[in-house]
C-alpha cells in the first residue's frame, strides 16, 4: 500500500485533550445558561436533504453549502442526458448527482424538525442544539468550514419577550465566560423594509440587506459600489446613507427613525418592535452587555423577519461570535403555515479564539487526574488495584501506571500530564502500609497511610 501524507481538508482541526477540555468548558458553560431559561438539547443529522437547505441562506449561502455526491456511480444517469455544452452546467448536474448535503446551520434544519414532529412537541416549544456545520468558505481567523454552533430557538410564541430573555441569556453566558467588554447589537429587518420602501425599491430588499450587511468589512464605499452594481442609483444611496449611519444613543436613533419612516407602515411595524423589546428588556438586571441600535446589522440570511442581533467582543479583534433573529416564517417552507420563531447562535469557536487570547480559561478547567500510583513490579500492581479502586470510588481522579516501566518514565508521564501527586509503591511500602506521596510541585515526598491519602486528596 502506497503512503499517504497524514493532512486534514483546510478548515478543519484535530481537538487535543487540552482543546477538547476547554471546549467543553464552553460548551458546558452555555449549556447551563440555555437550561436555567427553560431550553432542551435535541440533535439533527448531520446530512439533510439538499432540497431542505436550498433557498433558505440567498445565493450567497447556497453557494457555500457542502454538497454530498451520491452513492455508486452517481454520473451514470448525468451522462444519459447528453446535454449541450451550453446546458451542462453544475446548476443542471446537481440534482442528479447529489441529494444530499451537509448542514449549514442548525437553524433549518430545526425548522424541518419541528415540522417532522409537530404532534410531539410541546408549543411554544424551546430548543438548543450544539453541533458542527460546515460552510464551503475561505478559511481564515476566526472562520473555518467545519465549526461548531451553539443555537437556542423558541417556536410558537410571538411575544417579544423572548427577543428579550435571548439578551440576557447572551449577557449571561458570555459574562460567565469571563468576558467584560461585548456589544449586543439589535436592529430589525421591518426597519430595513421600511427602508428599501422609502428608496423606492421594496423589491430589492435583499440586495440592500446583503450589502449593508457588509460594511464593517468592506466600507462604506464598498457597500456603495455593490449597491450600483445591483441596480440601486445614486439618488438612492442619497437617501440610504445617512439612515445606516444614524449617531446617538438607541433612544436618539429611535427618534430619527420615527420620523424619517413616519409614513411606513412596516417600518413603523419594526420601529414597535424595538422599542417593545427594549423595555422587557428594562425589567432584567444584565451584567457586561452594551445593548446598541445598529441600523447597518442587516443579518444576510433571507429568513430573518423581525428583531435580528449580532455580538461582537470589544476585547479583540474578532468577527461577530454571536447572532440571530425572528423568523416568521421559515417552518412554512416545510409546509407548517403561520408558525413564528426566533433563535440566537453563539460562535463556540470564535468565543474559543478569544477566551484563549484573553487567557480567560479558568485554571481549574485544566484540572485532570489528580494521582498517579507508580509501581515496581507485578505484586505492587496487585497490591495498587483495591487502592485504585477506593480512590475513584471517592470520586478522585486516579490512574495506575501498569508495571513493566522504569520509574523514571512513570515520573515522566505525571510531569507530561501535569499530575500534581504520584504514590510510589514498592516493596517497602507493601511491607510497612505506608505509601510514599510524593509533591510533584514541590518535590516534597512523605509517608501516608491509605486512609490518609484519601483524606488528603479529598481535601
Amino acid at each position: 500500500m502506497a503512503n499517504v501524507k497524514a493532512t486534514i481538508p483546510k478548515g478543519t482541526r484535530d481537538f487535543g485533550p487540552t482543546v477538547m477540555v476547554r471546549r467543553n468548558y464552553i460548551f458546558d458553560t452555555i449549556k447551563k445558561v440555555f437550561g436555567k431559561y427553560g431550553y432542551q438539547e435535541i440533535q439533527t443529522p448531520t446530512m439533510e436533504n439538499l432540497e431542505t437547505l436550498t433557498g433558505k441562506y440567498g445565493d450567497e449561502g447556497d453557494q457555500l453549502i457542502f454538497k454530498v455526491l451520491n452513492s455508486g456511480d452517481y454520473m451514470l444517469k448525468a451522462q444519459g442526458l447528453k446535454l449541450s455544452a451550453e446546458e451542462n452546467t453544475s446548476k443542471k448536474l446537481l440534482p442528479l448527482i447529489s441529494e444530499k448535503a451537509l448542514r449549514y446551520d442548525l437553524t433549518v434544519p430545526f425548522a424541518r424538525y419541528v415540522v417532522m414532529h409537530q404532534n410531539e412537541i410541546t408549543s411554544p416549544f424551546k430548543r438548543f442544539q450544539i453541533q458542527p456545520v460546515w460552510r464551503a468558505d475561505r478559511p481564515q481567523k476566526g472562520r473555518y468550514r467545519e465549526f461548531y454552533q451553539c443555537d437556542a430557538d423558541v417556536v410558537g410564541s410571538d411575544s417579544l419577550l423572548n427577543e428579550a430573555e435571548f439578551i440576557c441569556i447572551y449577557d449571561e453566558a458570555l459574562s460567565n465566560l469571563g468576558l467584560k467588554d461585548f456589544t449586543i447589537k439589535v436592529n430589525n429587518r421591518k426597519i430595513l423594509s421600511g427602508i428599501a420602501g422609502l428608496i423606492g425599491k421594496p423589491d430589492k430588499i435583499v440586495d440592500m440587506t446583503v450589502a449593508i450587511d457588509k460594511l464593517d468589512k468592506i466600507g462604506l464605499d464598498g457597500v456603495e459600489k455593490e449597491l450600483l452594481e445591483k441596480g440601486f442609483e445614486n439618488k438612492d444611496l442619497a437617501i440610504l446613507k445617512p439612515i445606516i449611519l444614524l449617531s446617538g444613543n438607541n433612544e436618539e436613533k429611535l427618534n430619527s427613525l420615527n420620523s424619517i419612516l413616519e409614513t411606513s407602515v412596516i417600518g413603523q411595524k419594526g420601529i414597535e418592535e424595538i422599542k417593545k423589546t427594549f423595555s422587557y428588556l428594562a425589567n432584567f438586571t444584565l451584567q457586561k452587555a452594551k445593548i446598541e441600535l445598529d441600523l447597518t446589522l442587516a443579518r444576510g440570511l433571507n429568513y430573518y423577519t423581525g428583531c435580528i442581533f449580532e455580538v461582537k467582543t470589544n476585547e479583540a479583534a474578532m468577527g461577530s461570535i454571536g447572532g440571530g433573529g425572528r423568523y416568521d416564517d421559515l417552518t412554512g417552507m416545510f409546509g407548517k403555515e403561520g408558525l413564528t420563531g426566533v433563535g440566537i447562535s453563539f460562535g463556540a469557536d470564535r468565543i474559543y479564539d478569544v477566551l484563549e487570547e484573553l487567557n480567560l480559561f479558568p485554571s481549574t478547567v485544566m484540572e485532570g487526574t489528580k494521582i498517579l500510583i507508580c509501581v515496581f513490579g507485578e505484586a505492587e500492581e496487585n497490591y495498587a488495584l483495591p487502592l485504585l479502586n477506593r480512590l475513584r470510588s471517592a470520586n478522585i481522579k486516579a490512574e495506575l501506571f501498569p508495571f513493566g516501566a522504569k520509574m523514571k518514565k512513570q515520573m515522566q508521564y505525571a510531569n507530561e500530564k501535569d499530575i500534581p501527586f504520584v504514590a510510589v509503591i514498592g516493596g517497602d511500602e507493601m511491607q510497612s502500609g505506608l505509601l510514599s506521596l510524593k509533591n510533584m510541585a514541590s518535590g516534597e515526598q512523605v509517608k501516608i497511610t491509605v486512609d490518609g491519602l484519601i483524606k488528603k486528596m479529598l481535601a
